[in-house]
């Protein structure tokens, strides 16, 4: 059967930081505080005029640069994001125009920070059915653009940015082993944004109830992350016939040093082994993933023939896994 390869990866982040020391200023919070509950440090806030689409862009342009294929070369364009630029058309069809890709079909991929390995497995399903060769698949968000910066359970969370990759047909045994996808509705109250859509549309009271920014129960979503994370990464392991101590690098979503420390220990994984972006770039949803992707492979860390695994979590709740031979 054919193999879905990533033929290149991309980022970008706005160049705007917004440390804890200036969080401090801003909301009853303290450096310290952050640090220890979360291991943020700093995180990138995009511009009152930067769009999701725009970062999106620049991401995917630098991973079709690493992969040397051409926009017109794209059959499909797939953009994972909680905060997309409007409610249509999808993003995906804004990036799709400005890089140029006339050939490529384009939507959105709607699944929280879980949103990059739902499209990612969905990628690679299309390329496995044989109906699409080169397929752009992009996790990008402005969440701050969603962000109550009055309530500091959840302002000292969240960051922007972009990260993406060009997929096509593997070779050699390389490319996409398996995904894993998971969600359980009967939760999703621990982290939403009530307002905006059909069942609270934007109104002057929906406004003044500040119902159009993240709500997070953080403790119990924590919890769930925590057990739901250990069991996705086991999970693509065990069906790959693979033991923990095979898996050569870690690409966790990057919500909490915590729970990236947790999922480490339950592989019994030296943290060395792990991609951790988090303190400079905070929570970034969709675009944690394929950003710490990037910079690892940058880095030197990913290199061909290594077993890398991917995993996240996020509202819906959904989490999900995948296991590629790099």
């Amino acid at each position: 059967m054919t193999r879905t390869m990533v033929l290149g990866v991309g980022s970008f982040v706005p160049e705007n930081v917004l440390t804890n020391q200036q969080l401090e200023k801003m909301v009853d919070t303290s450096d310290e505080w952050i640090r220890e509950r979360t291991g943020i440090v700093e995180r990138r806030i995009a511009g009152a005029n930067t769009a999701t689409s725009d970062l999106a862009y620049e991401a995917g342009k630098r991973a079709l640069e690493a992969a040397g294929v051409g926009a017109d070369e794209l059959d499909l364009i797939i953009v994972a994001t909680a905060t997309p630029d409007m409610f249509f058309p999808a993003t995906a069809c804004l990036v799709q125009d400005r890089l140029g890709a006339r050939r490529a079909a384009a939507f959105d991929m709607s699944a929280a920070c879980s949103g990059f390995i739902f499209g990612l497995a969905t990628a690679d399903a299309y390329i496995k059915a044989g109906l699409y060769k080169k397929i752009m698949v992009i996790g990008a968000e402005t969440v701050s653009k969603i962000t109550d910066w009055t309530d500091r359970n959840t302002c000292v969370l969240f960051g922007d940015g972009a990260g993406a990759v060009v997929l096509g047909p593997g070779e050699d045994g390389r490319g996409i082993l398996s995904t894993h996808l998971h969600t359980d509705g009967s939760m999703s109250d621990l982290l939403y944004v009530p307002g905006g859509g059909s069942r609270n549309p934007a109104t002057h009271e929906s406004i003044d109830q500040r119902l159009h920014y993240i709500k997070m129960r953080g403790n119990e979503t924590f919890k769930v992350a925590v057990r739901a994370l250990e069991e996705v990464v086991v999970e693509a392991i065990e069906a790959n016939g693979l033991k923990p101590a095979d898996i050569d690098v870690l690409v966790p979503h990057q919500a909490n040093l915590r729970i990236i420390q947790a999922t480490a220990k339950r592989l019994d994984m030296p943290m060395s082994k792990v991609v951790v972006t988090l303190h400079k770039y905070g929570n970034t949803s969709a675009a944690s993933v394929p950003m710490a992707l990037d910079e690892a492979v940058k880095d030197g860390r990913i290199t061909p023939g290594k077993l890398v695994l991917l995993e996240a979590f996020g509202g819906g709740l959904t989490w999900a896994s995948a296991l590629i031979r790099w």
